[in-house]
């Protein structure tokens, strides 16, 4: 017969166990970046950069896109298969943690983007990075390359990347786009919601949808209006010599996954493509793992070419 002693030990057991096994499923799905800090771009905009994986490893930046943060890389930062490298995000400007300037033409010129990541790339001291675009961030990578050039990083990879701003690269939603400006809140946030929805052909769960609907609401209002009509340089892409993938999901309700691989590759005929049969706009986050195998594939490869080059 077990004491009261005994039982209040077996209860303080199974609840040091109920704890460590919590403790350890959280720290298998959780991503917390391990280095917070903030840069500043030549105008002025404060930009929000955070940093996990080896801080010793080769540095991958990540770059997100239209009303998203560095939350869209979670999957990403928690990759076993990536741990070895340097996991550098950053909200962008208009976004996120990061600065929201109040006029339009902080926004409409695509050359203050590729200033941001410029700026990224110096104040981390990243040598040498791969760098991942989604979406935005694929037009934001562009108007880098044609600013800076390409001898102070070791490749590109685009997931669902913007090549042009053109109708026959961009699925036509101008009843979407028009709201997300709307001055009526409940418009704005229906706008939003199912901008959101549309980058998925497999919706994630409530939980991780919720978190990025209150992320997409934080977004700037005049940075959705003013970045409908960015300026691209596609020459940027054109002259890139380094190792450059295009990753789209097939099903991609908000970019022609085809046809832009297509314009991608006149553009460079070095640019690899890659599609995934599954996905939507979003494969990084809808096949995550075979994502970041892609990834981990592509970064050992360039990153080893970089080195034989030096």
């Amino acid at each position: 017969m077990f004491t009261l002693a005994h039982r209040r030990a077996m209860l303080a057991f199974v609840l040091l166990a109920a704890l460590i096994i919590t403790a350890t499923a959280s720290a298998a799905t959780t991503s917390v970046p391990t280095k917070s800090y903030t840069v500043n771009s030549p105008d002025g905009v404060e930009l929000a950069v955070q940093e996990a994986g080896n801080p010793n490893g080769p540095a991958i930046i990540f770059v997100h896109g239209l009303l998203g943060s560095h939350l869209n890389w979670e999957k990403q930062l928690a990759s076993p298969q990536l741990q070895r490298y340097r996991l550098i995000t950053y909200d962008m400007r208009g976004h996120g943690l990061s600065g929201k300037p109040a006029v339009a033409a902080a926004y409409s010129d695509g050359k203050r983007w590729a200033e941001d990541l410029n700026a990224v790339i110096a104040a981390s001291k990243a040598s040498r990075p791969v760098l991942v675009g989604w979406s935005l961030g694929g037009a934001v990578i562009t108007n880098y390359l044609a600013s800076f050039g390409d001898d102070r990083i070791a490749g590109a990879m685009y997931v669902g990347g913007v090549i042009e701003l053109n109708a026959d690269q961009i699925v036509s939603h101008p009843a979407i786009y028009r709201d997300l400006v709307s001055p009526d809140l409940k418009t704005h946030l229906d706008a939003v919601r199912e901008f959101l929805s549309l980058c998925f052909q497999t919706q994630p769960d409530s939980t991780t949808f919720m978190r990025l609907y209150a992320n997409a609401a934080m977004a700037s209002w005049t940075m959705q209006k003013a970045v409908q009509s960015m300026s691209i340089a596609s020459d940027g892409l054109s002259k890139a010599r380094v190792p450059m993938l295009m990753v789209y999901g097939e099903q991609d309700a908000l970019v022609h996954a085809r046809p832009s691989l297509a314009r991608a590759q006149v553009l460079n005929p070095k640019v690899r493509g890659e599609v995934f049969a599954k996905s939507g706009h979003a494969p990084f986050i809808e096949e995550a793992e075979r994502f970041n195998q892609v990834l981990a594939g592509f970064a050992a490869t360039t990153f080893g070419q970089a080195a034989s080059r030096q």
